[in-house]
């Protein structure tokens, strides 16, 4: 057993990565932003005492030392896991909504760990495909990305706006962390964990169809009938579901040889047509809201597709990955639970 300190645990991929600790039989006092959020995750776990499952508040993780007394226990944290971070594009401000509360929210834990928290062996920070990919580089055909490629972005490009604004965040904030090991050399190593596109069902207790994570805003925008005239462009072709993600993040923190590595997390590509196909075959009450197979859209490129390289999540962390089709099913039925 393991005492985890887990931020943002109200989030689309926190919510799996906390059923996962828990069924590891893991402790874990999870970060929330309001008392509400506390009560109704408890609620839903409500088998577990405090003993394995508690609560800190932290409202902005922008905040210099926001997280100093979070990162307090007794017993001691051995580990954390930082999911917190904001994955929107609706902002006014880039620098403010975006960049900062990543960037800040990541060095600020690894501050605070490092000064309050010296039993604390392992942190785990979820960064992006988005710190990988290369966006000026398009689809990039017959190229593989792995752990070893960055995100050239500048700060002048990330400020331009939200969409470069987000891919800049993550790759801020990653980057910031490798330094801050190199510069601080602190008692715990890092893994750093790059997943794609997150699709799969949410955590029914903490979302309504208006609070949807984005990346599964396509799936109901889709049995909703907003695509049947015109399926939107993928955009990324590469995904992940929830709940092997979320088990990535425990696996990084309980294997020895996942210390100051980076973890590229995807199960492989997609595309808004194939998702469309699945809730037409497996549902058929959305069959007259979904495209028809001449539909335009959401298709792959002609050109091709950057290859994957997915080799070190299976090898180090033992991940098999769930179909698209099984995500696409268990989404929707999680979606179905909430109203869609």
């Amino acid at each position: 057993m393991t005492r985890v300190l887990l931020t943002g645990g109200s989030g689309f991929i926190a919510a799996h990565v906390l059923d996962i600790l828990l069924e590891h039989g893991h402790s874990v006092v999870t970060t929330v932003r309001s008392q509400e959020k506390a009560d109704k995750i408890k609620e839903a776990h409500s088998k577990y005492g405090k003993d394995k499952l508690d609560f800190v508040l932290v409202e902005d993780i922008a905040k210099e030392g926001a997280f100093d007394e979070a990162v307090k226990s007794n017993p001691p944290f051995e580990a954390v896991i930082h999911t917190a971070s904001p994955f929107h594009f609706k902002v006014t401000d880039v620098q403010k909504e975006l960049l900062d509360p990543a960037i800040i929210g990541t060095t600020g834990i690894l501050k605070s760990i490092k000064k309050s928290a010296p039993t604390v062996k392992r942190v785990v920070i979820t960064s992006s495909f988005a710190a990988v990919l290369d966006p000026f580089k398009g689809n990039n055909p017959g190229y593989e990305y792995s752990e070893k490629d960055w995100n050239g972005i500048s700060h002048e490009q990330a400020i331009q706006n939200p969409v470069n604004g987000y891919r800049a965040s993550k790759t801020f904030a990653e980057k910031a962390a490798w330094d801050f090991v190199e510069q601080q050399s602190p008692n715990f190593s890092v893994a750093a964990l790059c997943p794609p596109l997150v699709l799969g069902p949410i955590v029914h207790y903490l979302n309504s169809l208006d609070a949807l994570n984005t990346s599964n805003q396509r799936v109901r925008d889709i049995m909703q009938g907003k695509a049947k005239e015109q399926i939107p462009e993928t955009g990324t072709f590469l995904w992940v579901d929830v709940r092997d993600l979320a088990l990535a993040h425990v696996k990084a923190m309980e294997v020895d040889g996942a210390a100051n590595k980076r973890f590229f997390i995807t199960a492989g590509y997609f595309s808004n047509k194939e998702i469309a196909t699945i809730i037409k075959k497996n549902f058929p009450e959305y069959a007259d809201k979904c495209p028809s197979d001449s539909t335009p859209g959401g298709d792959y490129p002609k050109d091709g597709i950057y290859k994957y390289n997915n080799k070190q999540t299976r090898e180090v962390l033992g991940i098999k990955f769930t179909s698209l089709e099984q995500s696409i099913v268990d989404t929707v039925k999680s979606l179905k639970a909430v109203g869609a």
